[in-house]
């Protein structure tokens, strides 16, 4: 779908700005020419009114001429620069939650052509503790949002809800796994999750947000991906690849079950949410509309 959108426009973008040249630098000085002739000829000026009805001008030809700079900028704007997405799920609560409209800087990891996402020019690199938008590598229709994790060369490992991490090094002795650095916090209950779940800070590279944990739920290591030559809950992330996981570590479909995400399938960072709703929920918590009952000033700006 996202791939598909994005074909679109640049398909809109390159047809509106061949027309917009031809008629530019062809058909607008014919036109130019023609009404011209048609004034010197006259023995009383003529108004535009009269003008227009020489030589008209093609109706298709008016608007994608008329289109292009607003398609053009849109497309530069989306494709290189920055693009609007919304929070479907609560797997990156307390983060971001459902009804969240965020913005994706597009160019933090490389400017990419916009339909397959091959690097044009790179800029800068995933760190540990980005929030990174991606395309889910079972289906690349669809957009994703996880934390990045685990950076190519890094063995992660996940048992009994807690991180584990030794970084990628040139050394063959690299230490032993390191616990992340996790605070708690207390409790908390929103409505996607139907237990009161456990709020920890953690520090992961140079980033510290918050975590939620589902002290009831098990973890469903029969479920998680395995790689050969680890363990059931032991990932190598492979080079070229990144190891991603949700805020809402028990309520997240993210690396832990489907695998590894390739580079080329990074869109962008998130950096800031622009706007936030709440919606209209029925008793039992669910979203029976989406038409919003309310907006969450405090959550506007950037993200962790």
């Amino acid at each position: 779908m996202a791939n598909t959108f994005a074909l679109i426009l640049v398909i809109l973008t390159f047809v509106t700005g061949i027309i917009w040249v031809l008629d530019k630098f062809k058909w607008a000085p014919v036109r130019n020419k023609a009404r011209q002739e048609a004034q010197d000829k006259a023995s009383v000026g003529l108004d535009e009114e009269v003008l227009a009805t020489i030589h008209p001008e093609n109706v298709i030809i008016e608007n994608a001429r008329s289109l292009f700079p607003v398609i053009a900028i849109v497309f530069v704007l989306r494709s290189f620069i920055y693009e609007p997405f919304q929070i479907p799920s609560g797997s990156m609560m307390p983060t971001l939650l459902v009804g969240d409209f965020i913005l994706v800087e597009k160019f933090s990891y490389g400017i990419k052509e916009p339909v397959w996402q091959n690097k044009l020019i790179p800029v800068g690199e995933p760190k540990r503790g980005d929030v990174a938008v991606f395309k889910y590598p079972e289906d690349i229709r669809v957009d994703f949002i996880k934390r990045i994790v685990g950076l190519p060369g890094d063995r992660v490992v996940y048992k009994d809800k807690k991180l584990y991490l030794i970084p990628a090094c040139e050394e063959q002795k690299c230490g032993d796994y390191k616990v992340l650095d996790t605070n708690y916090l207390g409790t908390a209950e929103y409505p996607e999750e139907q237990n009161t779940v456990e709020v920890y800070s953690e520090v992961l590279g140079e980033v510290a947000h918050k975590i939620l944990i589902n002290p009831v739920r098990s973890d469903h290591t029969s479920y998680y991906f395995q790689q050969e030559g680890t363990y059931a809950y032991e990932w190598v992330v492979p080079q070229g690849q990144y190891f991603v996981m949700g805020d809402n570590r028990d309520n997240s479909k993210d690396s832990r079950y489907w695998g590894f995400v390739p580079e080329q399938n990074l869109v962008g960072k998130a950096v800031a949410t622009w706007i936030s709703f709440e919606f209209y929920r029925d008793s039992n918590g669910f979203l029976p509309t989406w038409v919003p009952s309310a907006v969450r000033f405090n959550r506007i700006g950037g993200i962790k």
